[in-house]
């Protein structure tokens, strides 16, 4: 059976649902395992879309309702990091405050541009498709040769509005992938990407298929933000990961990696 490692609460300010409402749709779902990986907070107000530092105890008591929901599923407790240029001290500090499952590194800024954010996709047009991948690739090799964290978020998260430079992407794709490889960490394929104006998973085909080959393991993640959004497009999900050569998974207890033989386990389509 599958597992969904990538998950939010309303606490981050743009998700909604109950931790119970969440336990039962994995249960529905017949998932094996569950993990809530919420935006994490910052030293001080940075943006409206991810926890307060004050917050932390009302997360860990989120996590605590799951578990006494989900009975014998088991339940990981995560964030999902956002490396800025700079803020190395801060992660150590977050790595510090619980006893994680896993860290999910995520690439979201390039200097002070949210290029995830909608109202901020215009500035595509101020750096240009070619600048923008540049730069965002280096930032997530640099988080992936940080040593932080254990899962790279969404990997070509910069393709969300269907921008993209001409040529063999290739270019981008290989040294990122090296980073990751070099560092022993695992990927995912993040579902969500369906649903945004670029209508594919993330990473790409060519992305998947170069990882592999690397030797890099791989979880399978919906980023739901609602209850209704949890394991979402796992069967889909499955044949991709399958058609790049994939036949295990990883997931984590206390940020240490197992690998299960991948499945295709129960979900909606």
């Amino acid at each position: 059976m599958l597992a969904d490692y990538h998950m939010h609460t309303p606490l981050c300010r743009h998700a909604t649902g109950t931790a119970a409402e969440y336990v039962a749709r994995a249960k529905e779902l017949g998932l094996a395992e569950i993990g809530f990986s919420d935006h994490s907070p910052m030293p001080s107000y940075f943006d409206d879309w991810r926890m307060l530092a004050e917050e932390l105890p009302q997360y860990f008591d989120w996590i605590a309702e799951a578990r006494a929901a989900a009975g014998a599923m088991p339940v990981r407790m995560a964030l999902e990091v956002d490396w800025l240029e700079g803020g190395e001290s801060w992660i150590e500090n977050l790595a510090s405050r619980a006893p994680w499952d896993y860290l999910i590194g995520s690439v979201h800024y390039i200097g002070a541009w949210n290029f995830d954010n909608p109202a901020e996709k215009q500035r595509f047009s101020d750096f240009g498709a070619e600048e923008a991948w540049d730069r965002y690739w280096q930032l997530f090799a640099s988080a992936a040769r940080s040593g932080f964290f254990d899962i790279m978020g969404h990997p070509d998260l910069i393709k969300k509005f269907g921008h993209r430079p001409p040529g063999d992407l290739r270019r981008y794709y290989e040294p990122a992938i090296a980073a990751v490889a070099d560092a022993g960490l695992a990927i995912e394929i993040n579902t969500a990407g369906l649903f945004k104006d670029v209508q594919e998973m993330y990473p790409a085909p060519e992305f998947l298929t170069l990882a592999r080959a690397a030797g890099v393991p791989l979880t399978i993640n919906s980023d739901a933000h609602a209850p209704s959004e949890v394991a979402r497009s796992f069967p889909a999900a499955t044949e991709l990961a399958k058609a790049a050569g994939y036949s295990e998974l990883v997931r984590f207890t206390g940020r240490t990696r197992r690998t299960v033989p991948l499945t295709d386990g129960q979900s909606q389509t």
